[in-house]
C-alpha cells in the first residue's frame, strides 16, 4: 500500500510538472521565490559550518594513512575528489533534509490540520501545482548552488588541515587543481539535483498525508526526514554504481 501510494504521488507530481511546462499549472511564482530564499540564503550558515568540518575530517582521515608513506601531499587529491563527487552533495542534502524537508512536512501538515488543503481542492485547484511544485522547484534550483558552495568550503577546510601538516597553500592548490576535472563536478551536481527532488518529495508527501492533529504533524516531520535520508542513501549508491559502470 505504501509503495502504491508513493508511485501515485510521483505520478501526480509528474502530471503537475507537465501542466507547468505547458503553461497551464496553478503555480504562483511568488511562492517559488519565497521558498528559494528559505532554502538558499537562510541555509548558508549551517552549510558553511558542516562543509568546512567535513573537509577537515576528510583531510585528517587521509593524512593519518598517507603520512605512513610520506605522501601527505595527496591529501589534496582526496579532499578535492571526495568533496566534488560525494561529500559536498551528500552532506548538503542531509542538512537540507533535516532543515527544509522537515519544514515542508510541518507546513503542509499544519495546512492539513487547519483544513486549508481541503479548501484548495474544493476550489478546484490542484494541491500538487499550488503547494508541491513551488517547493520542489525551489529546492532543485537552490541545491546545486549550495553544493558548489559546500565544495569550495570543504576544500578550504581540507587546506587548513594540510597546512597543519606542513603543506604550503600553493602546494595544496596545485595538487588539488591537478585532479580537478569536469566529470567530478558534473557528478556532484547531478547528485544534488536528484537529492533535491527526493527531499522535496519526501517532505511534501509526508505533509500532505499527515493526520489532523498536532501529534500527527510532528510525526509527519519526523517521517519526512527519515524517508529523505533513506532516499538519499539509495540514490547515492545507484548513481555511484552507474558512474562506475559507464566509467564516468
Amino acid at each position: 500500500d505504501g509503495l502504491r501510494e508513493f508511485l501515485a504521488f510521483i505520478g501526480d507530481v509528474s502530471r503537475a510538472m507537465g501542466r507547468l511546462v505547458t503553461g497551464r499549472a496553478n503555480t504562483r511564482w511568488t511562492d517559488f521565490t519565497q521558498f528559494c530564499y528559505q532554502a538558499g540564503p537562510d541555509a548558508f550558515a549551517i552549510i558553511s559550518l558542516t562543509s568546512i568540518l567535513v573537509g577537515m575530517i576528510l583531510a585528517y582521515l587521509g593524512a593519518v594513512q598517507l603520512q605512513q608513506f610520506g605522501a601527505e601531499i595527496y591529501v589534496a587529491d582526496l579532499v578535492v575528489i571526495g568533496m566534488l563527487r560525494e561529500m559536498g552533495a551528500l552532506m548538503t542534502a542531509v542538512v537540507m533534509a533535516g532543515r527544509t524537508g522537515a519544514a515542508y512536512a510541518a507546513q503542509l501538515g499544519t495546512m492539513q490540520t487547519n483544513e486549508e488543503i481541503d479548501a484548495i481542492i474544493t476550489m478546484g485547484v490542484s494541491q500538487m501545482e499550488f503547494l508541491v511544485l513551488p517547493r520542489m522547484l525551489a529546492l532543485v534550483v537552490v541545491m546545486p548552488l549550495l553544493t558548489l558552495y559546500a565544495n569550495l568550503l570543504g576544500i578550504v577546510g581540507g587546506g587548513i588541515v594540510a597546512g597543519g601538516m606542513g603543506i604550503q597553500p600553493l602546494q595544496y592548490a596545485n595538487a588539488g587543481g591537478a585532479v580537478l576535472s569536469y566529470s567530478h563536478v558534473v557528478v556532484g551536481l547531478i547528485k544534488s539535483v536528484v537529492f533535491a527532488a527526493l527531499i522535496a518529495i519526501a517532505g511534501c508527501r509526508s505533509g500532505i498525508n499527515s493526520g489532523r492533529s498536532s501529534a500527527a504533524v510532528g510525526e509527519a516531520a519526523t517521517e519526512a526526514v527519515v524517508a529523505a535520508i533513506v532516499y538519499l542513501i539509495i540514490a547515492d549508491a545507484l548513481i555511484n554504481i552507474l558512474c562506475q559502470q559507464f566509467g564516468f
